[in-house]
């Protein structure tokens, strides 16, 4: 099953503050309650192109996914994109823009599951998965406001 799923966060702080704590995403486990781990699988270039992550991520629904996540374009404070493969296979991309003294982060997800019991019951799953990752993506906008002390004043989960 693919999803398609833009999560929007705007962050009443500055854009190098929050790019930061995203790019440092061996920290996530830290403040975001929903990352269970995060471990260097692979080291990159030393811009971080082609450094491969192990991300492992517990929603509110009772299960685990895992995947790596290997970087493929890292522009400081515009882009982090990497190619994921594991439990779900495709492309994630954060992506900054900064207006006044808002940072709005966009995080678009295209991936399709590889997990053999998300794909047979993709029909009843699809909605429940997009409702745990909207869950999890809410709960990380929330956390990284927090650990900055700022609001977040608005954030928006599409799903196509």
């Amino acid at each position: 099953m693919e999803y398609h799923i833009v999560t929007v966060w705007r962050i009443e702080a500055p854009i190098e503050m929050v790019y930061d704590a995203i790019f440092q995403s061996l920290n996530w486990p830290k403040w975001w309650c929903n990352v269970e781990s995060v471990e260097t699988i692979a080291e990159g270039s030393p811009n971080g192109i082609g450094n491969i992550r192990r991300y492992i991520w517990r929603g509110f629904l009772p299960y685990r996914l895992s995947f790596d996540i290997c970087a493929t374009r890292i522009e400081p404070l515009t882009a982090i994109e990497g190619i994921a493969s594991g439990d779900v296979e495709g492309i994630g991309c954060w992506s900054f823009n900064q207006n006044k003294n808002m940072t709005i982060v966009t995080y678009t997800w295209h991936v399709k599951t590889t997990s053999f019991w998300m794909n047979i019951l993709e029909i009843f799953a699809y909605p429940i998965i997009i409702w745990n990752h909207n869950f999890v993506m809410r709960r990380g906008g929330e956390a990284l406001a927090q650990k900055l002390n700022v609001q977040i004043t608005h954030h928006n989960i599409i799903s196509h």
